[in-house]
């Protein structure tokens, strides 16, 4: 593998920003400093750069196996290498579900041939695997994933003896998606009652409401709390649940840890009208005060990581009507950008940023040399240029599902470079696939 010396770049990292070259050796940061000599292959000017680690995306869903119409995990690895995710940590409701040990083991095959940025599979859950859930390899695998609401896929887990067992015996993080089913479809019959086929999307909130949200978080909390079992919850979308969370201990100290989506920050209730089943997920979008609440949240450390939930679906299924169209929205691209935008406009600094993004991922799921910009690490990075604005357009979004809500919109931010494991993966518009991502290790 080439060495590259990065020059003069604007070093985002644990908390300062600082002037500094950085030279990539064998896949690693091997030296940080001001004025380096070093000899490399190949040399950068990051003069006015900002140089940033790697996101780690903890939640995404890149399709493979089995909804390989929609997207699969070498097309969706390129788009999150070009937004600068350089880690993702992918669900398990494939198809077919990765619930045995050899299911989760093919997922991890497929990434080893085609993934560009470096990857991770959760274990799936179900209400009759506990044997095969115990088997997970805590260094080799993020995590094991409940779905205590249904979702996209087959997967809910409700019988109360299977969750008491993984909660009280589970050796690696339990990451759970929380809604509460009966509340979803009394509210379902309700709005069907009234609308029959021809539900409005912006109704979506109202099935999938708060209360939906926070019963099934509470439950999970509780009986973490009961079993001090690592439990992280995932895409939280209310107000009302961030009572459920503590900012008065370091967050290597927390047992119960909770991620904000993207697309909650960014999107709420009344951008239904403009983008219609595009923006239909699960959690569902909300009103304006659980945006504004989800960043205060953010901000103040009840809320420890900003994730994707990156889910794409085709354009002609988002076209149906809003009971048939799926839930999920492509995301994985653009996140960063997003993110640069709540720091242009001053609601969130750098710092924190990168905070959320690379270095609580890594802490959270303790992810073994990355995450940071340090010498001896991965040599997981990211250049942007904060002053360059960036188009989005159907040619350079990468989806295989084609397309984006952003489509049209101009973020003020651009991706310039992302260093996957030591590898320049994506320059300027142009990817580097000669060498893929690695697995992730975990030091548990």
């Amino acid at each position: 593998m080439k060495s590259i010396l990065i020059k003069n770049a604007q070093l985002v990292n644990e908390g300062s920003i600082t002037t500094a070259d950085v030279l990539l050796q064998d896949g690693r940061i091997s030296q940080i400093g001001q004025n380096l000599n070093a000899e490399a292959d190949e040399t950068i000017d990051a003069t006015g750069l900002h140089l940033l680690p790697g996101v780690i995306d903890d939640q995404v869903h890149f399709r493979e196996p089995g909804l390989t119409h929609k997207a699969n995990i070498e097309t969706e690895a390129r788009a999150a290498v070009a937004g600068g995710t350089t880690s993702f940590m992918e669900m398990p409701n494939t198809v077919p579900n990765a619930t045995t040990q050899e299911l989760l083991e093919d997922k991890y095959k497929i990434a080893a041939e085609t993934s560009l940025a470096n990857y991770s599979f959760y274990m799936g859950a179900t209400n009759d695997n506990l044997a095969e859930v115990l088997l997970t390899n805590p260094n080799t695998v993020c995590g094991i994933k409940i779905f205590m609401g249904s979702s996209t896929g087959n997967m809910l887990v409700d019988n109360e003896e299977t969750l008491e067992h993984i909660f009280a015996k589970a050796k690696l993080p339990i990451a759970v998606h929380c809604e509460d089913e009966q509340i979803i479809r009394d509210n379902m019959a309700i709005y069907e009652e009234k609308y029959g086929e021809d539900i409005p999307v912006k109704c979506h909130p109202e099935i999938r409401n708060e209360a939906a949200c926070f019963k099934s978080s509470f439950l999970a909390v509780k009986l973490a709390e009961k079993h001090n079992t690592r439990l992280h919850i995932l895409h939280i979308s209310t107000e009302e649940e961030l009572k459920l969370f503590r900012n008065d201990i370091p967050l290597e100290q927390k047992r119960i840890t909770a991620e904000v989506c993207v697309h909650h920050l960014w999107f709420d209730k009344e951008d239904y009208d403009r983008f219609g089943t595009q923006i239909k997920c699960n959690p569902a979008i909300k009103e304006h005060r659980h945006k504004e609440a989800l960043l205060k949240g953010l901000l103040e450390d009840k809320l420890d990581v900003i994730a994707t939930d990156h889910a794409p679906h085709t354009w002609e299924e988002k076209q149906e009507k809003y009971k048939k169209a799926p839930s999920g929205v492509p995301l994985v691209q653009h996140s960063l950008q997003m993110m640069m935008e709540f720091v242009r406009d001053g609601k969130l600094t750098l710092e924190k940023m990168v905070e959320k993004m690379s270095h609580a991922p890594a802490i959270l799921f303790n992810v073994r040399e990355r995450g940071y910009i340090r010498e001896g690490y991965w040599a997981d990075l990211v250049l942007v240029d904060i002053n360059k604005p960036y188009t989005v357009t159907k040619e350079n979004t990468y989806y295989k599902c084609g397309w984006s809500p952003f489509e049209g919109h101009t973020f003020s931010s651009t991706i310039t470079h992302t260093f996957v494991s030591g590898h320049m993966a994506f320059s300027n518009g142009t990817f580097d696939e000669r060498k893929k991502g690695e697995r992730l290790l975990f030091d548990r």
